[in-house]
């Protein structure tokens, strides 16, 4: 679904517990045992799409979102819960997927659905790594989470642990959305006492239940020896022929235990399934990363210009102006300026620093305090020292510069022999003078000045001036002699032209 994405939007809400019709407080008459036995909780993600709408060979779950992917950033917010474990559920020939949720830790298991049969089967292929929480006296909460739905927070799982936890909790709590056009989502059906009788898919539903408001939102939190027992008695007797997950709450409801639901913001909910929804995820999470580095005390001059990434950290009285683009790994320090239409990429810059406009930080690069990187300057696997300047038209790859250095227009570092990349020092004070080649590996001392237009070879002296580049030549009258002999070559070639 494509929402609006319009720079301020209202602070999610987070989870909202349901109420009854008349506005009371939910019953628990229905609680047929006890409901927290322990606060142990396991996470299972379902990330067995294939994602064939997005047309794309990688997998569904690993596209990603503010430089992260997807399946990322539903693990991160899952694991702010601190869960026992973790289990993912992907699809046969997913071995990418596998390996990305595998280098996140030992308490992550992954298992295959080898047919995807629905939610309810991906759920249950998960029990073989879900020991310890299925049994009567294991105890523990299971929380069923999508990989797809990059936009879910921290908060609102919290929000969802609070709710089983709290006096009079149902057994089982479903998310819920009322999103501008309920489309073609489930439908959530409540009881006179606010409690959830059923959800129906949409080709399933009546007319009537098709006029309800709120909509399944997919996740669901509950009791784990109860929503396992209630997924093992799930059929497929439904329109699609699949194992609806969302049956387990009529089941519930018929075995006498209470379900509840849970309201989230609409956006925490959105499923990726195709590159305009993948977009769509996009802008609204700058939209809240935008606010919040604006919150933190960062000034963005157009905010809806610069475009940061999931893990960016932005100080205090940074000034970015239009059109910055901050891809993964960047650390900002407090007082700096990033000038217009630069990008920066894994790069750490330090305290009052100032870089661009039209400058490129590549993985690896760390500006000191007060150091100065100007227009199409480009800084790769290197470190300015405190107060270096770099201002115009650089390369600088594999590289040392010493605080106070000053590196000239036009210079480069001839890091790469096309085996090897090599390193260059250059010492703090030193002067390089502009449009010099310094090939490495190679060491400029402290202080030392190399002539414009050099190219160096071997190491300068600390305190040395060298000049590396071809004598000058004047011969008196020169200029005028050349012009004539070149007005003679094209008269004898215009000849030799209208003769043919």
């Amino acid at each position: 679904m494509i929402r609006g994405c319009g720079m301020f939007r209202p602070r999610s809400k987070g989870v909202v517990p349901a109420r009854a019709a008349d506005g009371k407080a939910p019953d628990t008459k229905h609680t047929a045992r006890p409901l927290m036995t322990s606060d142990k909780l396991a996470v299972v993600v379902l990330a067995a799409g294939q994602g064939t709408r997005l047309g794309s060979a990688r997998p569904k779950v690993l596209h990603e979102v503010a430089g992260k992917a997807m399946l990322d950033h539903v693990l991160d917010a899952a694991a702010t819960l601190a869960p026992e474990r973790i289990v993912v559920v992907l699809g046969p020939d997913m071995e990418a997927v596998a390996e990305a949720a595998r280098a996140r830790g030992d308490n992550l298991h992954t298992v295959v659905q080898e047919r995807r049969l629905g939610t309810g089967d991906a759920v249950a292929r998960a029990r073989p790594a879900l020991a310890g929480y299925l049994g009567p006296e294991d105890g523990g909460d299971i929380l069923v989470a999508f990989g797809d739905t990059p936009l879910l927070t921290a908060e609102t799982l919290r929000a969802m642990a609070a709710a089983r936890r709290a006096p009079g909790a149902p057994a089982l709590l479903c998310v819920a959305f009322r999103p501008e056009d309920p489309a073609h989502y489930g439908r959530v059906v409540r009881g006179p006492d606010g409690a959830v009788e059923k959800i129906v898919e949409y080709a399933d539903a009546s007319e009537s239940e098709r006029e309800i408001e709120l909509c399944n939102g997919g996740m669901l939190l509950g009791d784990g020896p109860l929503l396992m027992s209630l997924v093992a008695q799930l059929d497929n007797d439904n329109a699609k022929g699949e194992y609806y997950l969302t049956d387990v709450f009529a089941l519930a409801r018929a075995a006498g235990h209470r379900v509840g639901v849970a309201e989230a913001d609409p956006d925490e909910v959105m499923g990726v399934n195709s590159r305009a929804e993948l977009a769509a995820a996009e802008a609204l999470m700058q939209v809240r990363l935008r606010a919040r580095v604006m919150a933190q005390g960062a000034t963005l001059v157009d905010p809806a210009t610069v475009w940061l990434s999931a893990d960016t950290a932005i100080g205090r009285d940074v000034t970015i102006q239009p059109n910055v683009y901050f891809g993964p790994g960047v650390v900002i320090a407090d007082g700096v300026e990033i000038r217009a239409f630069s990008h920066l990429e894994g790069a750490t810059v330090e305290v009052g620093a100032r870089v661009g406009p039209f400058a490129r930080l590549r993985p690896g690069a760390v500006l000191g305090a007060g150091a100065r990187v100007g227009n199409f300057v480009e800084i790769k696997n290197a470190t300015l020292g405190a107060g270096a300047k770099a201002n115009h038209l650089t390369y600088l790859g594999d590289a040392e510069v010493g605080a106070e250095a000053n590196i000239g227009a036009g210079t480069i570092t001839c890091n790469y022999d096309g085996l090897t990349k090599h390193r260059t020092v250059i010492g703090a004070g030193a002067f390089i003078g502009s449009n010099t080649a310094l090939v490495a590996p190679v060491t400029v001392g402290a202080g030392a000045i190399v002539g414009a237009g050099s190219t160096i070879t071997r190491e300068v002296p600390a305190g040395a001036v060298t000049v590396a580049r071809g004598a000058q030549k004047d011969r008196e009258g020169g200029a005028a002699r050349l012009r004539e002999a070149q007005r003679k070559r094209q008269a004898r070639a215009g000849d030799g032209a209208s003769k043919t």
